[in-house]
């Protein structure tokens, strides 16, 4: 008698996993970068342009409205948290401590390999920037002239201000709200569910944009900056994989591997579309299924996604304000450095959780004294630097809602202990702790 046949029992094609699905994307894009540079082909260059320009465009087109609500909805869920005022406090603290010691981290290193030295790097290689940052704007800035602008200018930090303002207003209008906070709920979700599909395109988007990197600035190019790029990825390799861990360890007190066992789908993906604000979702799931309660990540990740930065605006401008001064034979001194650190801790949010940290960087500059044509310097570089930084950026926005919880009793522990599953694989609700 022969075993019947049920689907359970069908051989089927085993699903890849994200994970290596991504690795696949940046081994194939590398390849065909690399193609497209030694053999000349100019159409193969153009279409790796394109497919990584469309990636991009695609998380850039739900930035917007993203934040706005996920920033609202944020504000209105701490009334569903106990000690509220108390855990956002705690999390800024956390975002501050840990961003000094990120600059500190970024400072040590460029001061022992002397990144500007021997790259043949002249000033007359710098070019101004076409957007600047100074105090001035980052204050007067904040504050929008109309609603729509900043929306259609892409502005994020105006956006934040404005949410905040609307989820604010809405915790004082009491139950007259919820006709509002119930639509801003739904269009979150609706939001998060769209850009699920274009995580989901995320290899592909690999695929063009290493491609490009390669195919469009060569090796040769990154050679100019071998020890600048080393350090890059030295120092938030030091973050990642040595300050976090300690601070899992002593202060949260829980299993490291954990931590990226849970957090690493929203790694990878921030180095791939090197965009906080694009990888907030994932961000949040993982926050999520790492055990910290759903109404607290709900504020927290959203907060850390447009103002935690301990890639882009600390250990890069840090790095960087180094290299600079270098090229230029500029000398700086300890109130120089200290400068750095106090930008890199208040002046984060004009980053703003976008591709690039060239505002951050001018900001700092313009500080210092510097000259800006310095940033000209770096642009040509910034696409491959940029991966390193977004990724220690969303590994921080995933880590201080874990330390928080720990500290403060709502972290579910079993359920940090327990993590495996990939969000990106099982894209499914999550349900609140």
């Amino acid at each position: 008698m022969s075993a019947s046949v049920t689907p359970e029992t069908k051989s089927r094609i085993p699903k890849v996993p994200f994970w290596a699905q991504i690795i696949a994307g940046l081994a194939l894009g590398a390849l065909l970068g690399w193609i497209a540079r030694s053999q000349d082909v100019a159409w193969l260059k153009e279409t790796l342009s394109q497919i990584g320009g469309i990636f991009v465009q695609l998380l850039k087109l739900a930035v917007a409205p993203l934040v706005f609500f996920a920033i609202l909805v944020s504000i209105t869920n701490l009334r569903k948290v106990n000690n509220a005022a108390r855990l956002a406090t705690r999390t800024l603290l956390w975002f501050m401590i840990t961003s000094l010691i990120a600059v500190g981290i970024g400072l040590a290193i460029g001061l022992i390999t002397n990144p500007g030295a021997g790259t043949g790097l002249t000033p007359k290689d710098g070019k101004l920037p076409k957007h600047e940052g100074s105090w001035i704007d980052f204050l007067t800035g904040i504050i929008p002239t109309d609603v729509i602008t900043p929306f259609t200018e892409l502005n994020v930090l105006q956006i934040v201000f404005m949410a905040a303002v609307a989820g604010i207003a809405a915790l004082k209008l009491g139950d007259r709200a919820k006709p509002i906070l119930t639509l801003s709920e739904s269009v979150l979700e609706l939001l998060q569910k769209a850009l699920w599909w274009v995580i989901r395109l995320a290899p592909l988007g690999t695929v063009g944009l290493i491609g490009f990197a390669i195919a469009d600035y060569g090796w040769d190019l990154i050679g100019k900056y071998a020890t600048f790029t080393a350090d890059i990825y030295v120092g938030c390799a030091l973050v990642l994989f040595g300050v976090y861990p300690l601070l899992l360890a002593t202060v949260a007190k829980v299993n490291p591997l954990q931590f990226y066992k849970g957090a690493w789908p929203a790694i990878q993906l921030a180095f791939v579309s090197r965009s906080s604000v694009g990888t907030m979702p994932v961000t949040q799931k993982v926050t999520e299924r790492l055990g910290v309660p759903k109404e607290y990540a709900s504020f927290a990740v959203p907060f850390g996604a447009t103002t935690k930065m301990d890639g882009c605006a600390a250990i890069y401008p840090a790095l960087a304000a180094i290299f600079i001064a270098q090229i230029f034979d500029v000398q700086l001194g300890l109130g120089d450095y200290l400068l750095i650190a106090f930008v890199s801790v208040i002046g984060s949010a004009a980053t703003a959780g976008l591709t690039g940290a060239t505002v951050m960087l001018t900001l700092t500059l313009s500080t210092l004294g510097l000259p800006l044509e310095g940033v000209g310097l770096l642009m040509a570089i910034d696409p491959i630097l940029d991966m390193v930084r977004t990724a220690t950026n969303v590994a921080g926005q995933a880590l201080i809602p874990v330390i928080v919880s720990a500290r403060e009793k709502i972290l579910d522990v079993d359920r940090y202990d327990a993590v495996t599953a990939s969000p990106v694989d099982e894209p499914q609700p999550v349900l609140a702790a």
